[in-house]
């Protein structure tokens, strides 16, 4: 069951633009004991979507109390919080569309990501490739088609995730999550201006990093650049923080960075 607009549901129209187009931006967050971790967080990530989509913002007090609804109340749990622009509208014009849909499901902690942040995950590398699209970079935006195909990519190749590479041939995240790695001392992650998410935990581990004193680099990174690392590590909401002991042949050691990082209160 769902949540849509505040009422418990299993259905939604076939003319919400989100079916029809993917018009409309989602985020995943975690929840412990029914609370929220980085709700403010979650609310900009939001907001930032929705204004480049141009769709009105929804009352986030209203919406609160709505997840608070749907939340698991104990442990460790998830929930999706969706919004489309609506239902109707011609074609793709965003005119003569109804009031936004807000659309709320709650789900389990994946039961392998404890394993993941404490035993370390091996990652392949796709084969396809991201496209360069900056008007909306950063965003996670309702369609996801080409993470759909890396993700059925990478699971061919016998790995559960794996570096996505743009088509210029840098290194952007991995299918389900924003990817960091350190060499002498300095921590560096790629630049989301051309293509990407920008995830919450992304964010929180990068304030993070700048009150310890870390150096961060953000730019354009090639993948021997990242597979010559001194350790990696990735990031989403759900996961929080999960160090990397492989990419493809390449091994690595869980470093003193990445276990700082993992160890950050706000990045558990």
């Amino acid at each position: 069951m769902y949540w849509v607009n505040g009422q418990l549901t299993d259905s939604i129209s076939l003319s919400d633009r989100s079916f029809q187009y993917g018009d409309g931006c989602f985020t995943t967050m975690l929840t412990v004991n029914g609370v929220i971790s980085h709700w403010d967080k979650h609310i900009q990530r939001m907001e930032a979507c929705l204004d480049a989509l141009q769709i009105s913002l929804p009352d986030w007090n209203m919406v609160e109390k709505w997840l608070e609804k749907a939340a698991y109340s104990q442990g460790k749990a998830g929930l999706k919080l969706h919004i489309s622009r609506g239902e109707g509208g011609r074609g793709y014009s965003p005119t003569q569309v109804t009031s936004p849909n807000v659309t709320i499901s709650a789900f389990h902690f994946p039961a392998h990501y404890e394993k993941w942040c404490r035993e370390g995950v091996n990652l392949g590398i796709c084969h396809k490739r991201l496209g360069i699209n900056p008007m909306l970079a950063g965003h996670k935006h309702n369609n996801r088609l080409e993470q759909i195909l890396m993700k059925a990519d990478i699971e061919q190749q016998g790995y559960s995730d794996g570096i996505a590479l743009d088509c210029e041939g840098h290194v952007v995240e991995t299918t389900m999550a924003n990817v960091f790695w350190c060499r002498d001392g300095k921590l560096y992650t790629p630049t989301l201006t051309k293509t990407g998410v920008a995830g919450v935990m992304r964010r929180v581990v990068l304030e993070q990093a700048s009150k310890k004193g870390l150096l961060v680099c953000e730019g354009e990174y090639t993948l021997s650049d990242l597979l010559t690392a001194d350790e990696v590590f990735i990031t989403n909401s759900i996961l929080g923080v999960a160090p990397v002991t492989a990419i493809a042949e390449q091994r690595y050691a869980i470093g003193h960075i990445t276990k700082t990082i993992q160890e950050t209160p706000s990045c558990d």
